[in-house]
């Protein structure tokens, strides 16, 4: 039974580097670009690799099932003779007049086919062990079959290691739209006066309306806590599929909102942790330079179930809470850069960069919290510094996603115009 065991023992050794060759897909190994968003590896060469793992695993598999046949054969052998050794050796001491030679013979023979039952335990407790190894590696195939059938669903498709950026351009989503564009996603855009183009992600809807989307806040997968230099260029990421989270940049909105002589509304769109949604739009809506700290200008509130948060609000806190809450006419702020109306900070103690005043009643780009509410002590200090829309919900609520898009203002729909009692603000 020796080599047996041997050989069985070399089998569950060489089994277990056979089972776990290479790891599929390691997420850390993907390098996601600033522009695209993370694509690798793709689903196809995921699958390609488990077709050609599975056959040999499989032949394994039914190899060690053969082997651990015989096995169980031979230990069933191996266990009728011991109980007939045994017996007869019994018998024989029975049978056999009490001489000290045939006793100890009898007793040595005892002894071998007690050593021979310790064998046969230890080495079925072996095929038991490789049993529940096999049944391990059986459910592993399952997976890993099930996972690769996935796969090949999802590549019935055409496989593509690159991002789709849909060919038609323009000076805005609009005017992609005009030139017949028909389906959201990511397009290159040129301003009047931009150097040159850029992406953007356009909402193109089936009235031919093409939004040009400024912001997301999506799920707090980017960090908003950045400095002026990297407000001005952009951060997070554009995807094909609007999943992600991103600010278009300082800069490229301020070329948006001023290359046209048709003014734009900004449209801000924004859902609870309850999964409600609500909108709030402002005509005429413009970004000035860099050189005036790209001022945030309207002319208007143009209505939306979510409240006007940038004309201000009434906190309670004191009488001019509206007034020194109100975003229209304030330039921009980062922790590296203060031009607010505070004595202190706001970009700073709230993390993040905004139209700050002294400080906000709407900033979109605050901490994000899951949830939604939160407390003083959560913020470390008395600051109030979630994504806080105060006509809608209070400032101690983080709403769960945002954005921020522009369209020409011919293209707004009929009857959704200023509303009734609406003042103006210049």
């Amino acid at each position: 039974m020796s080599p047996l065991f041997l050989y069985t023992a070399t089998l569950y050794l060489f089994l277990l580097p056979s089972s776990w060759a290479q790891p599929l897909y390691s997420p850390e190994s993907c390098i996601p670009s600033d522009e695209f968003g993370s694509y690798c590896p793709t689903t196809c060469g995921v699958a390609d690799y488990l077709n050609r793992y599975k056959p040999a695993v499989d032949k394994y598999l039914d190899d060690f099932e053969d082997l651990l046949e015989q096995i169980g054969n031979l230990t069933k052998g191996a266990q009728d003779k011991v109980v007939y050794m045994r017996d007869s050796a019994s018998h024989g001491q029975k049978s056999t007049p009490p001489a000290d030679f045939y006793f100890r013979r009898s007793s040595t023979m005892l002894d071998d086919i007690l050593q021979f039952e310790k064998s046969i335990v230890a080495q079925e407790a072996n095929i038991y062990e490789l049993q529940q190894l096999l049944v391990s590696n059986d459910k592993r195939m399952l997976q890993a079959r099930q996972l690769s059938l996935q796969l090949e669903r999802q590549c019935k498709t055409s496989c593509q290691d690159t991002i789709q950026i849909h060919s038609t351009t323009g000076k805005d989503c609009q005017d992609v739209a005009n030139k017949g564009a028909k389906t959201s996603g990511l397009y290159f855009i040129k301003p009047l006066k931009a150097k040159e183009q850029f992406l953007v992600y356009c909402e193109i809807d089936s009235f031919g309306s093409g939004w040009t989307v400024l912001q997301r806040r999506r799920d707090g997968s980017i960090n908003f806590s950045k400095e002026w230099i990297q407000y001005r260029e952009g951060f997070g990421y554009l995807s094909p599929d609007d999943t992600s989270e991103f600010w278009l940049g300082n800069e490229k909105i301020h070329l948006l909102s001023t290359q046209s002589s048709i003014p734009y509304v900004l449209r801000i769109e924004l859902t609870d942790w309850e999964g409600h949604k609500k909108h709030a739009d402002y005509a005429m809506f413009r970004v000035g330079p860099e050189a005036d700290q790209y001022r945030l200008t309207y002319a208007y509130y143009y209505g939306g179930e979510a409240g006007d948060a940038f004309s201000g609000f009434d906190f309670g806190d004191d009488p001019s809470d509206k007034f020194f809450t109100s975003h229209n006419g304030m330039q921009f702020s980062t922790s590296d850069r203060d031009n607010d109306k505070y004595q202190g900070n706001c970009a700073q103690q709230d993390g993040s960069g905004w139209w700050m005043n002294r400080c906000h009643a709407a900033h979109l780009n605050g901490k994000y919290y899951q949830g939604g509410k939160y407390t003083a002590k959560d913020a470390g200090e008395q600051f109030d510094n979630g994504i806080i829309w105060a006509t809608w919900h209070s400032r101690w609520y983080s709403l769960k996603e945002t954005s921020m898009k522009i369209i020409p203002m011919n293209r707004m729909t009929t009857g959704g115009g200023q509303q009734a009692g609406v003042k103006l603000h210049f």
